[in-house]
């Protein structure tokens, strides 16, 4: 990789294996959120380019369905393997693209390549089953791929939430068309160009480019679309569920969430403090699974907090992602000024403010940095207790015993990640299964990534990604009985 290189000045869309200029010519700008710079242009695309996409896809189906499992998994393992060999490259401009620092953005890539490792190990062992019926037939059952899907990805960790879907959707014999968020493209559209050269069939990987509004919406509600995955907002969620149920397409929605981290009086504080920290400003708190809210054991309260908070000021740096800062700036002024009124409106109602809180100035006042803030003394009725924030904001509470530690938990519409902090091994047992959550972590956050699956309670979506439950949703059950 050459020194500094650049995204290219105009980009296009990827459809049927090759750069697919905007039918529109319309373009928008991409922004580099550690300066606010201008990175590229990219095309923006119409329903026209979208059908365009979908017809490209209906064709690279048939070609991809076509080859015995064991070949798609062969070629699976060799997008892996040159995903790794360019794993600098794709760190580089996924840290360009979102702010992420550097050391992120290749942990990202390591994990994208791990999908498409993970999944080429299972796309000849989908497996159907044989059901004993009656004496006088033989009952099985077909897995078959739906054709179609489609995947509209949020911006904050772009490469590695591409991957989490196109490569289980890959294996299962599906061909994919991906509309990645606006505010980070270009990663998707590298990608594309390796999957072809890696040896993917022009056709079963698609990269229509384009705002919400206009590219997605036209690519949830395309007719040859047969199964969506949405992650991002749960406004924007329930708009293609809606747009899912007009058609009978099936939805996989994972749509954010409000964590709590429950620490009790016999953990091992320092470890907790750190995860904790953590868990609430890695990626700058833009992760749907951050855990920002802190619930802890009221005679250890006073501790943890200042534990925290030393831990924030001393080891919590923050600047340009390609300096490789602890974390680096939000994506954009409009998120910048969305996580602001939430401090703001902490402030006002009436949260403690311990540290942190304001935007950052100096050298960085040109990009979208907002300081590491901690509030304590949260209410369970103020909105930077309810609401997702998506920035390096916690909020900590106290409590008095297990009920009141899993009613705070449970208290928001939102049912994504939980932890636990305790020695107790009864207690970690006996609260998980209480915590309205698709995952809980004890005494860790986070640290197990592609094998687990994962997926939200209530407000949180519906549907799996990782693991081998993710495979469930990308095949259809046919039932075939024979009369013998």
């Amino acid at each position: 990789m050459s020194e500094n290189p650049r995204i290219p000045d105009t980009n296009d869309h990827f459809i049927d294996g090759r750069a697919y200029p905007p039918a529109g010519g319309e373009r928008f700008q991409s922004v580099n959120p550690a300066d606010g710079q201008p990175l590229g242009e990219f095309a923006r695309g119409t329903a026209e380019d979208v059908d365009a996409a979908v017809r490209s896809a209906e064709q690279g189906f048939e070609s991809w369905r076509a080859l015995k499992p064991f070949q798609r998994g062969q070629c699976l393992y060799g997008i892996a393997q040159a995903l790794r060999e360019r794993a600098e490259e794709f760190a580089y401009f996924e840290t360009l693209d979102s702010g992420k620092p550097l050391r992120a953005s290749r942990n990202d890539i390591e994990a994208s390549a791990r999908y498409f490792e993970y999944y080429a190990g299972a796309a000849d062992k989908i497996l159907g089953e044989t059901i004993p019926a009656t004496n006088d037939h033989l009952v099985y059952t077909v897995l078959e791929p739906f054709g179609v899907t489609a995947h509209v990805l949020p911006w904050n960790s772009p490469m590695s939430q591409l991957c989490r879907g196109a490569a289980p959707a890959l294996a299962a014999g599906n061909s994919i068309v991906v509309k990645p968020a606006e505010q980070t493209p270009y990663t998707a559209l590298l990608f594309a160009e390796l999957c072809v050269q890696a040896g993917l069939p022009a056709g079963a990987y698609n990269v229509v480019i384009g705002l919400g509004h206009e590219a997605g919406e036209a690519l949830v509600r395309h007719e040859g679309v047969r199964r969506i995955t949405f992650t991002g907002s749960v406004e924007t969620g329930q708009r293609v569920m809606h747009a899912g149920a007009d058609r009978v397409v099936p939805v996989t929605t994972e749509l954010g969430g409000k964590s709590p981290i429950l620490v009790f009086a016999d953990a091992d504080l320092d470890k907790a403090a750190t995860s904790c920290v953590n868990a609430f400003v890695g990626n700058s708190g833009q992760s749907c699974s951050a855990g920002s809210r802190i619930l802890i054991e009221r005679s250890i309260y006073a501790d943890m907090l200042e534990r925290m908070v030393q831990i924030i000021r001393n080891d919590i740096t923050y600047g340009p992602g390609l300096e490789n800062h602890r974390i680096g700036p939000l994506i954009s002024e409009s998120q910048l000024e969305r996580v602001l009124s939430f401090i703001k409106s902490g402030v006002s109602e009436g949260a403690r403010l311990v540290c942190g809180g304001r935007r950052a100035g100096g050298a960085l006042a040109n990009g979208y940095f907002v300081e590491p803030t901690l509030f304590a003394d949260v209410g369970g009725s103020m909105r930077i207790f309810q609401e997702e924030i998506f920035g390096p904001v916690g909020s900590a509470a106290a409590f008095e015993g297990e009920e009141e530690a899993v009613r705070l938990a449970n208290a928001t519409q939102y049912g994504l990640v939980a932890g636990i902090w305790t020695q107790d091994v009864s207690r970690a047992h006996r609260l998980s299964r209480r915590l309205e959550g698709g995952q809980v972590f004890i005494n860790s956050y986070r640290e197990v990534n592609i094998e687990v699956p994962f997926g939200g309670y209530k407000y949180s979506g519906i549907g799996r990604e990782k693991g081998l439950e993710a495979l469930k949703h990308y095949v259809q059950h046919k039932a075939v009985v024979v009369r013998t």
